[in-house]
């Protein structure tokens, strides 16, 4: 596949996890209307780390980074799906605040939980 077609799923593939993101975002958020912690942003991380860790187990680690598949769902959807820099976000404010023990469970939930997600996923796969 070309290089120009792979910079295109990554493209759509990123809008669409965008996108997702932010309507999963709300959905969690109408549930959770005043957490202690960022919610929404844990299930979107969680969620997403599951969905690549099912991706990753599911094709060929030799040629992934030329995989249409991976290139659009694995860097496009799961990229921008999930988000580090909005974790970083919450987690200051939450220092700002002065919540130091929601900072905790926070971070510990998150990195955890994501990382157990992916692993989750992969070994399902």
């Amino acid at each position: 596949m070309s290089e120009a077609a792979l910079i295109f799923l990554l493209a759509v593939g990123g809008g669409c996890g965008a996108l997702c993101r932010y309507l999963c975002g709300l959905a969690v958020m109408k549930k959770f209307p005043a957490p202690r912690i960022p919610v929404a942003m844990i299930v979107v991380n969680i969620l997403g780390s599951f969905g690549l860790g099912l991706l990753y187990g599911n094709i060929d680690k030799e040629y992934f980074y030329n995989d249409a598949l991976f290139v659009s769902l694995g860097l496009g959807f799961f990229g921008a799906f999930t988000t580090f820099s909005t974790f970083s976000v919450e987690a200051i404010q939450l220092v700002m605040d002065k919540k130091y023990q929601h900072v905790l469970f926070y971070l510990g939930i998150s990195i955890c939980g994501s990382v157990m997600g992916f692993l989750i996923g992969y070994y399902i796969s």
